[in-house]
């Protein structure tokens, strides 16, 4: 990621749930967001494959209420820290069974957007008095991601 992007990264958790954050959390984090978005697309592939088609929709995509409301809030947030465009990038996943359609695959970048402010929300309400997230830290939130998701 460019120096810019990580400046970005960092913005964007101070903004959302005050943390200070590094370079060294951005592994932990692009783990994370690949690891959720994987985990949403086996959920819709399975849809569309009950559903008998071949393609992905982005009504396959298993968004919860609360997710949605963190997309909001992530769309809020982006118009000051500006992480879309590196969300696009990281909107990367392995080859499914059933193809998403171009439409869901631009969905990927506020997903990831709502995931980020859903974590870093996490990280707040799980650990009030933090300001740098450690390893031990990341490992229990994302435990909490992994029942959920």
């Amino acid at each position: 990621m460019t120096v810019m992007g990580v400046s970005a990264f960092e913005r964007f958790f101070r903004a959302a749930a005050s943390l200070d954050v590094d370079k060294n959390d951005l592994k932990r984090y692009s783990d994370f967001v690949d690891d959720k978005l994987y985990d949403l697309l086996i959920v819709a592939q399975a849809a569309a494959k009950a559903n008998d088609r071949d393609t992905v929709e982005p009504w396959d995509l298993p968004v919860t209420k609360g997710l949605q409301e963190s997309i909001h809030r992530f769309r809020q947030l982006d118009q000051e820290v500006e992480l879309k465009p590196i969300l696009e990038q990281l909107a990367k996943h392995p080859p499914l069974d059933r193809a998403p359609t171009e439409e869901t695959e631009a969905r990927y970048p506020e997903l990831l957007g709502g995931l980020s402010v859903a974590l870093a929300e996490t990280f707040r309400m799980v650990f009030p008095d933090l300001k740098n997230p450690q390893t031990k830290h990341w490992e229990t939130v994302t435990k909490i991601f992994n029942l959920l998701l």
